[in-house]
């Protein structure tokens, strides 16, 4: 059995290099042209989904519908989920990575950024940006509501979602993607392929790429493999981990 794992395609933010998290922004043309050519590679493979899951935010969904067109696979079930969002990034949400770099030095944006059990500078309760003033987060109760995360909160609000609501549809048969975020498919990647918290810190995953796992019947990665070019996605990959160095 197979999963398919799509981070969105570049939005403005990921053009002006800013921390992203939970702020709700739009693709560039660029990224819309991304999920539209993930969308053609996964059709000339010939996958085909069931059911798609996908976060609250609008990078992710309007990734998700631009691949599904150009599927022509729209007969599916799509779930929307907040636990499938980004890692929320704080305070540092807004701020251009490369500048904050330079502030504060590389290795504790690394940290930062990559850190799994770190977490970034949190928001004030008060702050507009807080995402309690998101009405998408209204049903949440203030606990669930992050003022900041580091990976570990996102493995804490991601596994659980997978094991009790994505896996049992997997182990069915039921042919899944996960359109979601940099950090939320990072959380996912460490549980399948039983990464530790140390080498977590060496995973970037490039916009846009369909990302293949081939699983045993008890979910136990087989391969994983990413479809398309293989030196562009080795230097897509190599520009996401060079995002926040100053040199």
């Amino acid at each position: 059995m197979k999963i398919i794992l799509l981070r969105h395609g570049e939005s403005k933010w990921n053009l002006e290099n800013k921390f992203t998290g939970w702020t709700d922004v739009e693709l560039t043309r660029k990224g819309k042209d991304e999920a539209k050519e993930a969308g053609l590679l996964l059709s000339s493979e010939n996958i085909e989904f069931d059911m798609v899951f996908t976060s609250v935010l609008k990078r992710a969904i309007d990734t998700m519908n631009i691949c599904l067109n150009n599927m022509k696979n729209m007969d599916l079930d799509i779930f929307y989920d907040w636990r499938l969002n980004e890692r929320h990034y704080g305070a540092l949400q807004g701020l251009n990575k490369l500048e904050t770099a330079r502030k504060y030095g590389d290795e504790q944006v690394l940290i930062w950024r990559r850190s799994y059990d770190i977490r970034p500078p949190h928001l004030e309760w008060e702050d507009e940006r807080h995402p309690r003033f998101d009405e998408k987060y209204n049903n949440l109760d203030n606990k669930d509501i992050p003022s900041s995360e580091c990976l570990k909160d996102t493995v804490k609000r991601f596994l659980p979602y997978w094991e009790n609501t994505i896996s049992p549809y997997v182990k069915s048969g039921k042919k899944i993607m996960i359109v979601a975020h940099g950090n939320s498919l990072r959380a996912l990647v460490k549980h399948l392929d039983n990464i530790s918290n140390e080498d977590i810190v060496g995973l970037n995953i490039p916009t846009g790429i369909p990302l293949v796992f081939e699983l045993d019947k008890n979910l136990k990665p087989i391969k994983n493999y990413y479809l398309g070019n293989q030196d562009k996605i080795s230097a897509k990959i190599k520009s996401v981990a060079n995002q926040a160095n100053s040199k």
